[in-house]
């Protein structure tokens, strides 16, 4: 009987399943996954995630007014923005360049941006944790990767691009969910 039940299963599965590897054969599932469904998917997803650690992003990001430079100016590089539910948390006035390996969370970027007019978009970049080349050296006075070392192919080479990015003048932070500022020895 248990036997019957699996193969039974199974064939459901394989039915649900069907339409995927249809759409998967005909090339087409990738690029719906990457334009369509992740970034909607994803969107949802942090709506909701917001209302629920809303207290403590505020208590995370509270700080980055302290890397201001001395001209009043706060550029912040946040990696694999998403659909950049960050944004509410920045002071107002910073500016931000984002990047992402997918290029079709922009319009998600671009309705956050509107939300958040106190905060001075700049850019997108297409680009990867591990290679930031696209952003000059010390240009960035925080960078936010909220999570994102989880998601990288090299912790130690995307450490290494955020400490390059970073304005040596100033003490270095790196704001993460649940990850405290750079060590001492890295500033």
């Amino acid at each position: 009987m248990t036997e019957a039940s699996i193969l039974f299963l199974r064939a459901c599965l394989a039915l649900l399943a069907m339409p995927i590897y249809l759409l998967s054969f005909l090339g087409i599932w990738e690029p719906f996954c990457k334009k369509i469904f992740f970034p909607f998917f994803l969107e949802k997803f942090s709506a909701i995630h917001e209302r629920k650690t809303k207290k403590q992003k505020q208590e995370l990001f509270h700080n980055l007014p302290d890397f201001t430079r001395p001209s009043g100016e706060l550029k912040l590089l946040e990696i694999r923005t998403g659909c950049s539910a960050n944004f509410q948390f920045y002071p107002p006035g910073c500016r931000v360049t984002c990047t992402d390996t997918n290029p079709n969370f922009q319009q998600a970027l671009s309705r956050s941006v509107n939300k958040n007019q106190l905060v001075h978009y700049e850019r997108f970049l297409l680009a990867v944790g591990e290679d930031l080349h696209q952003v000059p050296s010390g240009s960035a006075d925080a960078v936010i990767c909220a999570f994102v070392l989880c998601s990288v192919r090299s912790v130690n080479g995307t450490m290494k691009e955020v400490l390059r990015v970073l304005r040596p003048q100033t003490a270095h932070t790196l704001v993460c969910s649940g990850v405290t500022p750079a060590p001492a020895a890295a500033r």
